[in-house]
């Protein structure tokens, strides 16, 4: 054994949700296995493994996934019967991995997989979280980049449990994580809070994120802005606490107001009073009290959704496969 290499016997799970990504199947591999290559031959005994998520997909990304003479090591797949969306992916891959640790990264190579290694240094020297900070999202748009700044400190200075910001999904975690996550029940799932919630230290690996290797983002600013609604109901209930004090000010300013109207009523006398100032409040209280309905519309929803105890997520299909010889894949460039 040469005197770098370190004797792990553990096995590592990519966790990989995907939809709709046959395109991008064998660039991922491509874009991975030099990072696979580099820290298994660093540490001995250590093992990957590839696990899929398909929320669903309408094209053939199982067939892309399970047929791809780029992939290098062994790899299940798990079908959901539906689009459930990527919390439940992650749900779903988090419950059936058996891996002593798991790494989370998207298909599209935006999160670099070098930054792997790192991750796994760090988990070898004893880390149960190791996730990665985005430190230049220039390749993001400005829109998506301002929208996520505002997310973050809003969630943060609202919620006991604060995410860390910048931080995605791209993170591995370790066995004893994996527990304690699965232990959790709900049916609304917001990852990134899940994660934070659980605790167990943490440590940052930073990184610049890429464009997209292939394909467009799926996530449209109605998506991302009901994801943004989902997290911060998840872990606060400031929004329905704030409408308490918008309310008591409220009052006190109306009973501000009658004194006013008395006051000057004893000292000036009746005078004949406009339908302007009495339509724009009722229409302000009106709107007012609308928005707090709503707000408490959104808590309600989430009990009840609770309530029914669905589910977040059904698994159709499983499937497993070997890793790919390099003798079957110059075989398969042969045949094409």
């Amino acid at each position: 054994m040469d005197a770098d290499t370190k004797e792990v016997h553990r096995l590592i799970q990519i966790l990989v949700p995907v939809f709709n990504e046959e395109g991008s199947i064998d660039t991922f591999f491509r874009g991975i296995a030099p990072t696979i290559a580099a820290v298994t031959d660093r540490y001995s005994g250590l093992r990957f493994e590839f696990l899929f998520v398909n929320d669903g997909s309408r094209d053939r990304t199982v067939d892309a996934i399970l047929n791809s003479a780029e992939r290098t090591v062994p790899a299940q797949v798990l079908t959901l019967s539906r689009n459930f969306g990527k919390e439940a992916a992650i749900t779903a891959g988090l419950a059936e991995a058996n891996a002593d640790c798991a790494i989370i990264i998207d298909v599209d190579l935006q999160d670099p997989p070098e930054v792997i290694s790192e991750m796994v240094d760090r988990w070898v020297a004893g880390a149960k979280v190791v996730v990665g900070k985005r430190v230049d999202r220039r390749e993001d748009t400005l829109a998506k980049r301002l929208t996520a700044r505002w997310f973050y400190g809003l969630h943060n200075s609202i919620s006991n449990v604060k995410i860390p910001t910048d931080v995605g999904d791209f993170r591995l975690i370790d066995r004893a994580v994996i527990d304690a996550l699965n232990e959790l029940k709900e049916n609304g799932r917001f990852m990134k809070g899940l994660f934070a919630w659980v605790g167990f230290p943490t440590e940052t690996v930073e990184y610049k994120r890429r464009k997209r290797a292939v394909g467009e983002s799926r996530f449209s600013a109605w998506k991302l802005w009901s994801f943004a609604i989902d997290g911060i109901t998840s872990f606060s209930n400031a929004p329905l606490v704030m409408w308490s004090y918008i309310g008591a000010f409220i009052s006190a300013t109306s009973i501000a107001y009658a004194a006013y109207i008395v006051i000057r009523t004893l000292v000036f006398g009746i005078d004949v009073p406009g339908y302007a100032s009495l339509l724009v409040g009722m229409l302000f209280l009106g709107g007012i009290q609308l928005l707090g309905i709503g707000i408490i519309g959104e808590y309600v929803g989430r009990i009840y959704s609770e309530a029914k105890r669905r589910p977040p997520y059904i698994i159709s299909e499983k499937h497993e496969t070997r890793a790919v010889t390099d003798k079957e894949t110059k075989s398969r460039s042969k045949a094409t």
